[in-house]
């Protein structure tokens, strides 16, 4: 998956929702809407972890919410990061990936290398 064409097109659709709703995205609105999300996520989380109510929801409706809420958040990362000129794929890269080339690869389900939060 392209993350720059990605983020075009979520910005498509959020260009169509904000027109719809009359919604003006400044600074604000971006972080806000991410936490929002991220609260979302967290709730879905709870959920099928069986730590909050379920409110009649099956089993496979819990878990089709927590995929959305994630899709959300990413969604929302990639509009931030397009108002604020950040290119996050090369983000990733100096951030995460360039520790491929650095380090010796961690057994799976270990922990992120120094230097990565």
């Amino acid at each position: 998956m392209d993350l720059g064409r990605l983020g075009r097109d979520v910005e498509r659709v959020s260009d169509r929702y904000a027109a719809l709703l009359g919604i003006v995205r400044d600074d604000a609105w971006y972080l806000l809407k991410l936490q929002e999300e991220v609260g979302e996520l967290t709730q879905a989380y709870l959920m099928r972890a069986g730590q909050a109510r379920t409110r009649g929801m099956t089993p496979e409706e819990i878990d089709a919410g927590f995929r959305a809420e994630l899709a959300d958040v990413l969604c929302h990362v990639l509009l931030m990061a397009r108002h604020h000129g950040v290119d996050l794929a090369a983000e990733v890269e100096r951030k995460w990936l360039v520790r491929l080339r650095e380090e010796p690869e961690a057994p799976r389900g270990g922990t992120p290398g120094p230097g990565i939060t």
